[in-house]
């Protein structure tokens, strides 16, 4: 029944792929594959800015992931958060694996300006997180998503800036709300349980700044209770942070 109504569906509401525009699917199986079909990987920007934590990415952000990604977050395609957040879920997977610390994971979104969201009509992000959360509990994994970082000032739009313009625009743009600084205080005991999450990885600028946000706000350079440091995932980087990764 499923399938019938997906093809009555597509019949009364025409549909493309996002990713290749083939005809009556949300999102192909090839397209699809370009997100979830390989093994999220560990990439690393170049120039590295200072303070980014490891990270993992999915895929590369070209081609289908690419147009997939824009479709979700420019366009409104809302249903391809399901498929992001799959992939998201790979990335998170794979940072879980190199922390030594316990407890659940709290997955930390990268925050979008407020007009940016009342542009879109939706956060991005955090609807991506949201899923992605739900997949880690389908997997046997405690997972929360925390909505706890902020804007404290308003930053020019990133597009068409340099690796060090982007540090410039970003640099203490970013705090903890005071209840969100409290809650990650008391309950944490390895910050590196704490995972950013954001869509895409460019310049690792934004990663940076949120990292820094997190550790000042726990208090991670006053109190050696807190130990090492919040990490990340996302659903792509750029196409050179593989390369370096692999290099």
């Amino acid at each position: 029944m499923r399938n019938v109504w997906h093809e009555l569906s597509g019949l009364l509401l025409p549909m493309t792929c996002a990713g290749c525009g083939r005809p009556r699917t949300e999102l192909c199986a090839v397209c699809g594959a370009a997100l979830l079909g390989v093994t999220a990987r560990r990439v690393r920007p170049s120039p590295r800015p200072p303070g980014l934590p490891a990270v993992y990415a999915a895929a590369p952000y070209e081609n289908a992931v690419r147009a997939v990604l824009l479709a979700h977050k420019e366009r409104g395609a809302l249903g391809l958060a399901r498929v992001l957040g799959r992939a998201l879920a790979g990335g998170v997977q794979a940072v879980a694996g190199q922390s030594d610390g316990a407890g659940p994971l709290l997955l930390v979104p990268v925050p979008s300006a407020r007009s940016a969201t009342a542009a879109r009509g939706h956060d991005p992000v955090r609807r991506i997180a949201v899923t992605a959360a739900r997949e880690l509990r389908r997997a046997g994994l405690s997972a929360h998503v925390l909505p706890v970082l902020r804007q404290r000032r308003a930053v020019a739009d990133q597009s068409g800036l340099g690796a060090r313009q982007r540090r410039a625009n970003l640099a203490g743009a970013l705090e903890l709300t005071a209840a969100g600084g409290r809650l990650l205080r008391r309950g944490l005991a390895a910050l590196d349980r704490v995972i950013l999450v954001d869509d895409l990885l460019t310049t690792g600028s934004t990663l940076a700044e949120a990292a820094r946000a997190v550790g000042e706000g726990c208090g991670a350079d006053r109190e050696p209770s807190v130990r090492g440091g919040c990490r990340a995932a996302v659903v792509a980087a750029s196409p050179s942070a593989f390369e370096i990764n692999r290099n």
